[in-house]
């Protein structure tokens, strides 16, 4: 059974802060990850959207990371850039990779 936990923090940033967003998440990823983070993605939309996913192993993990003195990152991020963030939480209920994601560099 899988037990994985998809966070979404979602956004709309002014083109003139699109850069320091992205210098942030570098920044943010670069230090040690929390114990159960899977997997962080940084997404563009259009219009200004911005999406920051984070695939957890289970809750358990998300809500140790959203409990400790960082708190939940992402939406700190957003917050840095005087953004507010729409936050939402999915369980993962079932997946599918292809073979190729894994090879990618």
């Amino acid at each position: 059974m899988i037990k994985w936990v998809l966070a979404e923090a979602n956004v709309s940033v002014a083109p003139e802060h699109e850069a320091r967003l992205i210098a942030a998440y570098h920044r943010l990823i670069a230090q040690p990850l929390p114990d159960g983070l899977l997997q962080t993605e940084l997404l563009r939309g259009q219009d200004g959207r911005w999406r920051i996913q984070t695939l957890w192993r289970d809750r358990v993990a998300m809500d140790v990371m959203r409990g400790s003195s960082q708190g939940p990152t992402a939406p700190r991020l957003f917050h840095d850039l005087d953004a507010e963030p729409e936050f939402e939480i999915f369980e993962v209920v079932d997946e599918w990779i292809t073979a190729e994601a894994g090879n990618q560099p």
